[in-house]
């Protein structure tokens, strides 16, 4: 199976990826687009020239249509567009709709409905818990019997390229015997992926670990800026609030659930076995490998196959009290960390908690982020054939506090 796209086969955004956007050109409205190769799939006037029933939803501004549809229709799109982007006898029908990358521009792939983050990496709870409770076991109680999230905020949810302002709030240092309000002086980034649903269920219903496929459209690489001080003040005893909920950045390219059959793999031992609701199959895992760029340093390469809890169980757990979910509900994985300090996907584990100097290639240091820097992250996994494809990157840059 070869594209026939000049530039596309063999490469990281081969037929076998064909993750969607919206997209726009100048003057034009932002519309549902396909990547391959350097160039975007125009998929509106494309589907509506081949008379394709779901033509209508490529005409929107957002995923949402389309992923409503449900995977009955995913899949038979995704064929489609397969078969036209492979079939030799289809590329005069498909290339006036072909657009170069470069000539147009990326928006936020779909209006996020609801966000759960979730703390799913061991390697990353045990070492938080290690800087935290020094004295204390390192997991709570709770840890290895069920997904531990909170509730985010969609509306700062953020596409790619979005400025980052720094947040201010409350502060509190052990140092200190009483809070001050000012910028946040320990600003992190935490490497997650995302995912995307599509099909709703009913409110009073839960979604099961079989039902996974069904619901979630597809995958985006996610930085859930973090400010660490604010957080570490507010967060006994509700969790997370003002030190998470300023910004959280998803790339713009949505990569398709089927993409990613390749990347199954077994999840780590869990101990104890969990409950019924939450068993998967052997295959749950997923093997992604994740790569984080400080100010043009890679600094951590943290490996998705280490997580601890399957997306499967996240979305079970989610949903097992009768939570309904909804086209563009988000939840992301939490930190990505492996079991070594290069492995290691947030700034407060490479820092261990501001105590070690993280050195970039331009001869500066850090423990935190600073005004001006910028954090890329980019992501793989295993193509079908070998070879690997390629996620949409995060990039972001932080701008000084405001007011």
């Amino acid at each position: 199976m070869t594209t026939w796209v000049d530039g596309a086969a063999g490469s990281r955004w081969d037929v076998t990826n064909l993750p969607y956007g919206v997209f726009s050109m100048a003057g034009d409205e932002p519309r549902v687009g396909c990547r391959i190769g350097d160039v975007v799939v125009d998929l509106a006037p494309l589907a509506a020239s081949d008379l394709l029933d779901a033509a209508h939803v490529f005409q929107q501004p957002t995923l949402n249509p389309f992923m409503a549809l449900g995977r009955p229709a995913w899949d038979s799109v995704r064929a489609w567009l397969v078969e036209m982007l492979t079939d030799d006898a289809a590329r005069s029908e498909v290339e006036p709709f072909l657009v170069p990358l470069s000539d147009v521009t990326l928006h936020a792939p779909f209006e996020v409905a609801d966000y759960v983050d979730f703390y799913c990496s061991l390697d990353h709870a045990s070492n938080v818990g290690t800087m935290l409770r020094p004295d204390s076991e390192p997991l709570l109680p709770n840890w290895r019997h069920l997904p531990v999230g909170y509730h985010g905020r969609a509306g700062t949810v953020v596409p790619t390229g979005t400025e980052v302002v720094r947040p201010s709030g409350q502060r509190k240092p052990r140092t200190e015997t009483t809070p001050t309000y000012g910028p946040s002086r320990r600003l992190d980034i935490e490497a997650e992926l995302g995912f995307v649903v599509g099909a709703p269920s009913a409110m009073g219903t839960s979604v099961g670990t079989d039902s996974f496929a069904d619901h979630v459209f597809g995958v985006v690489l996610l930085n859930d800026w973090s400010a660490r001080d604010i957080q570490a003040w507010e967060y006994v005893p509700l969790g997370p609030f003002l030190g998470k909920s300023f910004a959280t950045s998803i790339s713009a390219w949505v990569t398709p659930l089927a993409a990613l059959d390749a990347a199954r793999v077994p999840l780590p031992d869990q101990d104890p076995r969990p409950l019924d609701y939450l068993r998967v199959d052997e295959d749950a895992g997923l093997d992604i490998d994740v790569e984080v760029v400080w100010n043009g340093t890679v600094v951590s390469r943290p490996p998705y196959r280490s997580m601890y809890w399957a997306p499967a169980q996240m979305l079970a757990h989610l949903t097992v009290n009768g939570a309904s979910l909804r086209t563009g509900d988000l939840f992301a994985s939490g930190t990505i960390s492996g079991a070594a300090r290069e492995q290691r996907g947030s700034f407060l584990e490479l820092s261990w908690g501001g105590q070690e100097l993280v050195a970039l290639d331009d001869g500066s240091t850090r423990t935190f982020l600073e005004d001006g820097d910028e954090v890329v992250l980019t992501a793989t996994a295993p193509a079908p054939a070998g070879g690997r494809i390629a996620l949409g990157e995060v990039r972001g840059r932080i701008a000084p506090a405001r007011g």
